[in-house]
């Protein structure tokens, strides 16, 4: 069947004919709104696979997907969810969420996805400051939160209640014979037309502090997947399997929502392991996936690696920290579409383009601005810095977030007359080429001198004997601070800082040479994969005297 249609109605022709759905108005123009893409695009590609939990294989069209999404909104709306509530989820990846998250459209409520990694008191924390009506949950995401069902005011529901409701929403409306899929406009609480209501909030990762409520609108999310749909030109053709987690701005705004909005399949997947990620991009003929670093790390180790086919693998795109040269490599030995991306959570996950073969020819570049978002550098004094000089990163667009959440102080230091302040150093090549080069935060300032921890990862990187290695500084009573690595060798291999040294001085600067150099198994991890260095400056304390 082309159309949509429930109970034998159908929808084209109801609309054609009167221009109303089931008593609402329904705007001919909704596509073109920054919030009416969802409905058009499950009319557009009714009978395409739109969603994919990949552990069960279960599968959502979209038509199926639009009623289900109804049927959810019918059910927050009777659990007394309004406009401006709070919906928190905590969850593996799952379809679940992205039918919340639309649902919640409907009522002008905020999806509040729930890192599920986080210690039991930094939940607490985030539940806390965004007191949520509802926490839908994954009854093996909740056993390691004790006392939080208890303690909490919200309430606390088990995603298969949602499912049941939906089934009882979706039986009353076929016994009553009423129409599915447009949401009755007397029980919406916001008027669908009105982009600037908060309608997803992502908590930061906390690396630089407590983590902060980022309160993106619909038209955040609109214009950061319609830039990455155009920029990028995904189609109804992609598959994306979407392993990051989704309580990170990577798993559901980097291609989530720009491959939905393309009409593509999105397939949801709860964790992350390299053998059976490489069968799932050939089984399920993926086109484009986003990883970290740490993924792709493990990845190109897999034994299953070198033999794989990817015969429909047109990107793949590495984000959330800069990536190791070694992975590079490893791609384009197998001249295999390897690139890398740039984004916040402030600002959404995608804000550069590069094309993979460009991406071979200027290693470490995030590329050029995207179609519909401003990028500058700003330097001290505020002035805007020249190619190869180093300045702070700034963007301008309507792909950006709304405020931090009940943090009008962090909101308004964020903002400089227009441009949001990311806090990452980059530089730009003759070519216009935009390359990351650190945290704001993370620079070192030896005797003066100013350090870019990444440039001298890149380099420790680059010798056979390194598989991984992270550069912080260290405080020093003369110098201020010097540069310190901790260095993970590759298997079977013994380096010595000596050696290290030694290697450093043919190409860098001598006050850029790591003074200290720690030798450990593994470098320390965030819950969404980023390298965490607060956990190693503890490996350096004592520092050296001179």
């Amino acid at each position: 069947m082309s159309h949509l249609s429930w109970n034998g109605r159908n929808w084209h022709a109801a609309y054609a004919d009167t221009g109303e759905l089931n008593g609402a108005q329904f705007d001919s123009g909704a596509a073109a709104r920054p919030d009416g893409w969802f409905e058009r695009r499950c009319m557009l590609s009714a009978d395409r696979t739109a969603l994919m939990d990949e552990d069960t294989g279960f599968t959502l069209t979209y038509r199926e997907l639009a009623e289900k999404v109804d049927m959810a909104a019918r059910s927050l709306f009777k659990l007394g969810v309004r406009q401006g509530d709070r919906i928190g989820i905590l969850t593996p990846n799952d379809s679940r969420l992205l039918v919340l998250l639309f649902a919640c459209r409907r009522l002008g409520a905020m999806l509040v996805p729930l890192n599920w990694r986080l210690h039991v008191e930094e939940l607490r924390h985030i539940l806390t400051d965004c007191t949520p009506r509802i926490v839908w949950y994954h009854a093996e995401s909740l056993t390691a939160f004790p006392g939080l069902p208890v303690d909490s005011a919200c309430s606390w529901l088990p995603l298969d209640q949602l499912d049941e409701s939906i089934e009882l929403e979706r039986a009353r409306l076929a016994a009553a014979d009423e129409e599915m899929c447009i949401f009755p406009e007397t029980e919406t609480a916001a008027r669908e037309d009105d982009a600037d209501i908060p309608w997803l909030m992502i908590y930061t990762g906390g690396t630089t502090g407590k983590p902060k409520g980022v309160v993106l609108t619909a038209r955040s999310l609109y214009w950061n997947a319609l830039n990455t749909a155009i920029t990028w030109q995904l189609t109804e053709t992609d598959v994306t399997p979407t392993v990051l987690p989704m309580f990170h701005t990577g798993g559901i705004n980097a291609l989530t929502l720009p491959v939905l909005m393309s009409g593509g399949k999105v397939i949801c997947v709860q964790s992350f392991q390299p053998e059976r990620m490489i069968g799932l991009l050939e089984r399920e003929q993926c086109t484009i996936v986003l990883m970290v670093p740490t993924m792709y790390h493990l990845l190109v180790q897999s034994p299953r690696f070198a033999d794989a086919k990817f015969r429909t693998m047109k990107t793949f795109l590495s984000g959330g920290a800069p990536c190791p040269m070694t992975v590079y490599a490893s791609f384009a030995a197998r001249c295999l579409p390897f690139k890398e991306g740039y984004g916040a959570t402030e600002s959404g996950p995608n804000n550069f383009v590069i094309d993979c073969g460009e991406a071979l020819l200027k290693p470490g570049s995030v590329g050029l601005p995207m179609l519909f978002n401003d990028v500058r550098l700003i330097g001290a004094g505020r002035d805007v810095t020249g190619p190869e000089e180093v300045g702070e990163l700034a963007l301008r667009g309507k792909h950006l977030f709304h405020s931090y959440w009940n943090n009008e102080e962090a909101t308004a230091e964020a903002w400089l007359d227009g441009w949001f302040l990311t806090g990452d150093l980059a530089k730009r090549d003759k070519d216009g080429y935009f390359y990351i080069v650190g945290r704001k935060k993370d620079m070192i300032i030896t005797g003066g001198e100013n350090v870019y921890p990444l440039e001298v990862e890149h380099l420790l990187e680059r010798h056979p004997e390194v598989g991984a290695a992270a550069v912080v500084g260290v405080e020093h009573p003369k110098w201020g601070e010097i540069v310190a690595a901790a260095i993970v060798p590759k298997p079977g291999c013994q380096p010595t800082a000596e050696a290290l040294q030694a290697y450093c001085a043919l190409s860098i600067a001598k006050y850029k040479i790591p003074k200290l150099i720690k030798f450990i198994e593994e470098l320390p991890k965030t819950a969404v994969g980023k390298l965490d260095k607060k956990s190693l400056f503890p490996l350096f304390a004592g520092g050296m005297e001179e």
